[in-house]
């Protein structure tokens, strides 16, 4: 019985890896050179025509939108590889000097036919093919097989379109937004005691360290936006991405901000020497606050990467509880601040700016500022759609494809105003 729950379970295991982009890209790039291989078998002369899934699993690596926007210069570069390689092949062979020779006639030749970007990737193709080849292939076979490859590699992404990587992006935001909450937990449980500057400022220094985290999940935003640029799989993909986009922005500004209360905490544990950072009234309000604001961050990442449906409403529902409960201590905190200030005058500077930027993380967070900065991003994509392509523009206005749609399908009714 054990074993039976045991194959069960590894089958569910083996079914929801089936659907993850990294499986689903590497059984295309495995199908798309196999089926070159078949048909360059039939087609070319050679027994074993290699350059055929060669080339196709070069070509299948580009996202869909890839293809039907920098794919010809993709496919240039490989061709113009493989014909560096042919050429090589032919009069010299693979020696340490002719490998030189090829890597320098390869860039050049990719600057030649202007393939821009790709033009490392002449002298990659040439070097892969030229190991494959050896004198005596003939170059029309050779060119044969990489047409195959190449017809192949695109119908497949055609036909085939390559994984969404929305999921990935979004599992990236929200773990960007758990370490933003565990350093402000780790920030509020400090206020709330003796806090030397120096393990104040080690706070700072991981709050700066974060900006390398938002690189990291920009990289991953960025691939997430082209598999869905153009991609038959998904609907409402521009919607998908400014609701990312906007959202990594949001999370870029809270950790900007993070930074900045960091340092105001540094500053304040300077001045303030072996004395407590607050007051243990004020620091327990300062944990508090900052732990409420932690929360409410991950429910943002939450939200933004949450699919349109009545999940997104439950999410924005308890965004806007979290935010209005840190609102309220927000206050509380602002009062006792007040108090403390009466007292002491001397720190009333850095003692305003944690009240401050606190105050500016719950605006950013807050709904009405998401919907706004979402209609304000669709405006401005929509008019650079319009400047670029007026035509389908035209066509998409007598369709009715118009604003107003965008926003109900974004959740945008009554309840965000």
């Amino acid at each position: 019985m054990r074993d039976v729950r045991e194959w069960n379970t590894g089958l569910r295991r083996l079914a929801k890896r089936r659907r993850e982009p990294v499986v689903v890209q590497t059984l295309r790039s495995a199908a798309a050179a196999t089926i070159a291989y078949v048909i360059a078998l039939r087609l070319s002369p050679e027994p074993a025509p290699l350059t055929a899934p060669l080339t196709a699993l070069l070509v299948v690596q580009v996202t869909f939108y890839a293809t039907l926007t920098n794919g010809i210069r993709r496919v240039n570069s490989v061709v113009a590889g493989v014909l560096v390689a042919i050429a090589f092949s032919v009069l010299v062979g693979l020696t340490w000097w002719s490998l030189a020779l090829l890597i320098v006639a390869s860039l050049a030749v990719g600057h030649l036919v202007r393939v821009d970007e790709y033009v490392a990737e002449v002298a990659i193709s040439a070097m892969l093919v030229l190991g494959v080849t050896t004198v005596g292939f003939t170059a029309w076979a050779r060119i044969v097989e990489t047409l195959i490859g190449a017809v192949v590699g695109t119908a497949c992404n055609l036909l085939l379109p390559p994984p969404v990587w929305v999921d990935e992006a979004g599992r990236s935001i929200e773990d960007l937004a758990r370490r933003v909450r565990q350093l402000m937990l780790r920030m509020g449980e400090e206020a709330a005691g003796r806090t030397p500057w120096q393990q104040a400022a080690e706070r700072l220094h991981e709050a700066r360290r974060l900006d390398h985290d938002i690189v990291q999940v920009d990289a991953a935003l960025r691939q997430a936006e082209d598999s869905l640029r153009l991609n038959p799989r998904v609907k409402e993909g521009l919607l998908h991405r400014v609701v990312l986009r906007t959202g990594l922005d949001t999370l870029e500004i809270c950790t900007v901000v993070l930074r900045v209360l960091a340092r105001s905490f540094t500053d304040l544990a300077k001045a303030r020497g072996s004395e407590e950072l607050f007051p243990p009234r004020v620091g327990a309000t300062v944990e508090q606050l900052l732990s409420e604001i932690a929360d409410a961050v991950v429910s943002f990442a939450v939200l933004v990467t949450t699919h349109l449906s009545e999940n997104a409403e439950s999410a924005e529902e308890r965004l806007s509880a979290e935010l209005r409960t840190a609102a309220g201590t927000r206050d509380r905190l602002a009062e006792l601040l007040q108090e403390e200030v009466r007292k002491d005058w001397a720190h009333w500077q850095l003692l305003g700016a944690v009240l401050t930027e606190t105050t500016r993380i719950i605006d950013e967070l807050h709904t009405e500022h998401r919907a706004r900065r979402l209609l304000e991003e669709l405006d401005r994509v929509s008019r650079g759609q319009r400047a670029k392509l007026p035509r389908l523009a035209w066509l998409r206005d007598r369709l009715g494809v118009q604003e107003e749609l965008w926003r109900n399908r974004a959740g945008f009714g009554e309840r965000s105003r």
